[in-house]
């Protein structure tokens, strides 16, 4: 039992029910206000470090709600895919873990922001969808409502973007790609690495008993 777990045992009544759904409804409502009421909304609620140290603390929660759907290419379908995802997660963990996880990558969101000046909750929702792959990677699902794929395959290639971005970033950018994905990291780096050991000694035992045969 790791420290998770017992957290999980001795606070299970802490967590926020139906966290992600509310996150997402916000999403929805300030998205809706942005195209329809008032464009600038977002740079009301949006985490920008310089603003926060003025005094408007409030942006370290409303930054949540910054809608990462808009202008892109799926939009709304975005949200519903979050939906799915984040009520998986959250009927496997139940509300605390999830309320944990998301929390890790609000304060790892935080640290980043304290080296760029801004943060986005992108990487926590992004984290999420890393979180569903890595726990179920042969799910099918349709992109675009049409096109059937594993999410397998989503999460390699959206590991690939952030390796990009990683890697042509400065050191404040990659901090703060890292420092998104505190949740995952946290709750996922103990299993990556002895899949890891297992897939290379795997590799390595294939390789011998190949060697051994090709001899004879």
């Amino acid at each position: 039992m790791n420290w998770i777990d017992k957290l999980d045992r001795r606070c299970r009544g802490y967590g926020i029910p139906y966290l992600v759904n509310g996150l997402l409804l916000g999403q929805l409502a300030v998205g809706l206000i942005i195209l329809t009421i008032n464009r600038f909304f977002g740079s009301y609620i949006d985490l920008n470090m310089a603003d926060v140290l003025q005094g408007q603390v409030w942006r370290l929660i409303t930054f949540l709600f910054d809608p990462i759907w808009l202008g892109g290419v799926l939009g709304i379908l975005n949200l519903v895919f979050y939906f799915w995802i984040g009520n998986s997660l959250t009927r496997v963990w139940g509300d605390f873990r999830m309320t944990l996880y998301v929390l890790l990558g609000l304060v790892g969101t935080w640290i980043g922001a304290w080296f760029t000046g801004y943060g986005t909750p992108s990487a926590i929702y992004l984290s999420m969808m890393f979180a569903y792959c890595w726990m179920w990677p042969d799910q099918g699902a349709l992109l675009w409502g049409i096109i059937p794929f594993k999410m397998k395959y989503l999460g390699w290639f959206e590991l690939a973007v952030w390796l990009i971005e990683f890697i042509l970033g400065n050191m404040a950018t990659r901090i703060s790609l890292v420092l998104g994905l505190l949740g995952f990291l946290v709750f996922f780096t103990r299993e990556i690495f002895f899949w890891c050991k297992d897939t290379i000694l795997g590799y390595k035992r294939r390789r011998d008993w190949q060697n051994r045969n090709n001899r004879w």
